[in-house]
């Protein structure tokens, strides 16, 4: 535990209340927010080590206490429940002063695709939808669907969608991989099971401030909607197709009747895509430099198995007996337990890495 940093964030925390109460910041509401969001981040540290030294100074008052022949045994107990105390807390600030993922806090952008298993594998990714959309629902997030491709089923051939909400990518950034599923389709008459997959993408949604796009190197297209039907479909040219030449990478977006808005969107997404490949670009150089894959995030991996029959959800990256899951609460959107899993293994695994 590194107690010269937790001082430092004391420290800074009181700076940050000072500068608060300064007429200087209130007059710039920009820093005001800086300070405010800074403040949010570093406090639940703070209180942390607040409450850690306070343990320090109870045990060792109940230390002193071990030398009274009348109060020995009382103080040895209250010693050893101080001791397991402190180790808590200190496993607890270990992880608060874990560096955190600078795109915790974003938005996403989601990408569902249907892979091998014909339509059942698009069943399958519309039942991932299902799931998400659920998950997002519950936690008061707010999904948006921005582009579908659909069967004649129902299932989902493609799908890219938005997700809103405090701490999103933070909470869903390891659902990115290959989704298996084993399960008698509705399309089999022979009662035999099938195998079938589909693969999800999670992008952070990033501002423009974040990551700047160079409009010579984008060739935007209109065309019409290709929706279920109504008086818009096929009437205007409101969806838009953005190519981004250098790396060939295409963003369509019709779900909006405003082709200024499906412009937005797409040029939103696109941006994402191309961060996401900068940021991979940089993990991948840093995992060869540690002859190591370690959080690489590749969404060609299989991560997860959904077994129908077993009604069993099992996560590859996790071990033993906390890997399995309860399939019918998974994919109706019950998802907490299974992410506080992923969550506390990489928490763990990075832990590790410090050695």
């Amino acid at each position: 535990m590194n107690e010269e940093k937790l001082r430092q964030i004391c420290r800074r925390r009181e700076e940050l209340r000072q500068r608060m109460e300064e007429p200087e910041t209130w007059r710039d509401p920009e820093l005001a927010a800086k300070y405010r969001k800074e403040l949010l981040e570093i406090t639940p540290v703070a209180d942390a080590y607040a409450a850690w030294l306070e343990t320090c100074d109870s045990l060792k008052s109940t230390e002193e206490m071990l030398s009274d022949p009348d109060l020995h045994e009382l103080a040895l107990e209250e010693k050893q429940a101080l001791l397991s105390r402190r180790e808590r807390q200190e496993n607890e600030l270990n992880l608060l002063l874990l560096p955190k993922n600078q795109d915790d806090d974003r938005n996403i952008i989601m990408e569902i695709r249907a892979g091998v298993g014909g339509e059942e594998s698009a069943l399958f990714a519309s039942d991932l939808y299902r799931m998400y959309a659920m998950y997002a629902e519950a936690r008061g997030w707010k999904p948006e669907i921005v582009n579908v491709s659909e069967t004649e089923l129902g299932g989902i051939k493609e799908l890219v969608f938005l997700i809103q909400g405090d701490g999103v990518y933070g909470r869903l950034r390891f659902e990115g991989g290959g989704h298996r599923v084993q399960r008698v389709p509705v399309t089999e008459s022979g009662g035999r099971i099938h195998t079938s997959a589909a693969t999800v993408a999670v992008l952070p949604q990033v501002e423009e401030s974040d990551f700047e796009l160079d409009m010579n190197d984008l060739r935007i297209d209109t065309y019409r909607s290709s929706g279920a039907g109504g008086q818009h479909v096929n009437k205007t040219e409101s969806a838009i197709r953005v190519t981004h030449i250098p790396t060939g990478l295409v963003v369509e977006c019709q779900d909006e009747r405003s082709q200024y808005k499906n412009k937005d969107r797409a040029l939103s997404i696109l941006r994402s895509k191309l961060y996401e490949m900068e940021e991979k670009r940089k993990r991948d150089a840093l995992a060869a430099e540690r002859k190591s894959q370690i959080g690489s995030g590749d969404r060609s991996d299989r991560i997860r198995t959904y077994n129908f029959p077993q009604n069993r959800v099992t996560d590859h990256r996790l071990t033993g007996e906390g890997r399995s899951f309860n399939l019918d609460a998974v994919i109706n959107g019950n998802l907490d337990p299974l992410l506080d899993a992923l969550i506390a293994a990489d928490q763990a695994e990075r832990l590790a890495e410090q050695g």
